[in-house]
């Protein structure tokens, strides 16, 4: 695998963004499959000495070795711009992204290969987000950001659409993290951001998902009006594809349900089921949407189900749909808790 290509590693990732040198040599090894031996070359250092940073008894203090081990591993230009770990204050966007952004599509072109490369590592930390954690990735995602919307002013037309979706696509996972952190304004603030870069991209998918993301904030915070009418905003659209359709359809079953209108909420879960089987192959969904599968369409259906207090068929289509989700470890543990409630409850 090419030293690039090993940066796409998100412990890696993450452990950069922490400037934990440790983990940095040790992750590194572990990608690339070396030993110490091995890495001597590239970092300009004896195994002894690679052993003692990696077992805690040195310290990386001098820029020296740090520079030295930054050129050794070939570390990603994005990543050397990450900033140290921030303070939840300063997670909020600034204003310069959206200058960049009003003076997108001058004419002029681009070369796509950064942009293309920033796209498959955010891939990678959307899969790995339960076992990585967003707040250590928080830093390389903001700095992926800024490489792709320094891009966009030089660009024009269908290529500056897609730097407009990448960019949507980074707002939306800053946001996701915002929100877990309790930020509920910053994370409001980035999933606007989000939304207008995807209408201005002209990205249908995308801008009715964020707007379910924003019913879905509503919902946990107590507002299921408001959630309600934002989730039908993201079911109607317009020109949205089966899986991005099925994503609203499920968050206004379930927005539905929190304002007892159970009819309503069951035939849109149905409606989200159907949708969603129709796009069961990962390749046919919008890469934000990798996890909707038959098995996810089947949870959801149930956590509808739940919502409305039906709970006989909540616990029968947990059961039946819960033993083929793997490598979901809080989602898996949300559902066995559902299905353990609604059995009490029957």
């Amino acid at each position: 695998m090419s030293s690039r290509g090993l940066w796409a590693d998100v412990a890696l990732r993450a452990a950069w963004a922490r400037q934990d040198w440790a983990a940095i040599l040790r992750e590194y090894r572990r990608a690339a499959g070396m030993s110490q031996r091995q890495l001597e070359p590239l970092v300009g250092m004896p195994q002894p000495h690679i052993s003692a940073i990696e077992s805690g008894r040195r310290q990386v203090t001098s820029a020296e070795v740090r520079a030295r081990i930054t050129e050794g591993l070939r570390v990603p230009p994005e990543l050397t711009m990450v900033p140290a770990r921030p303070d939840l204050d300063d997670w909020a966007p600034p204003t310069e992204l959206r200058e960049r952004i009003a003076h997108g599509h001058a004419t002029g072109r681009t070369d796509l290969r950064t942009a293309d490369w920033i796209g498959e590592v955010l891939a990678q930390h959307r899969r790995a987000e339960d076992e990585i954690g967003g707040r250590d990735l928080w830093p390389v995602v903001r700095s992926q950001l800024d490489t792709v919307t320094r891009l966009i002013p030089g660009t024009t037309g269908p290529a500056a659409d897609r730097l407009l979706l990448l960019a949507a696509e980074h707002a939306h996972w800053l946001s996701w993290v915002a929100a877990q952190q309790d930020r509920k304004g910053v994370a409001l603030a980035w999933i606007d951001l989000a939304h207008g870069w995807a209408v201005d991209g002209g990205h249908t998918d995308m801008a009715s998902w964020v707007h379910r993301v924003r019913s879905y904030y509503s919902l946990q915070h107590g507002d299921p009006i408001r959630a309600l009418r934002t989730a039908e905003a993201a079911r109607l659209t317009a020109g949205t594809s089966p899986a991005a359709a099925s994503a609203a359809a499920h968050q206004a079953a379930k927005a539905a349900a929190a304002v007892s209108e159970r009819k309503r909420a069951q035939r849109l879960a149905d409606q989200a089921l159907e949708l969603a089987l129709q796009v069961p192959d990962e390749g046919d969904r919008p890469g934000w949407l990798y996890w909707l599968n038959p098995t996810r369409a089947m949870l959801q259906h149930a956590d509808t189900a739940y919502a409305c207090r039906d709970w006989q068929t909540a616990a029968a289509g947990i059961r039946d749909a819960l033993p083929a989700l793997t490598g979901y470890p809080r989602d898996h543990a949300y559902y066995q808790a559902r299905l353990e409630d609604a059995a009490r409850r029957v």
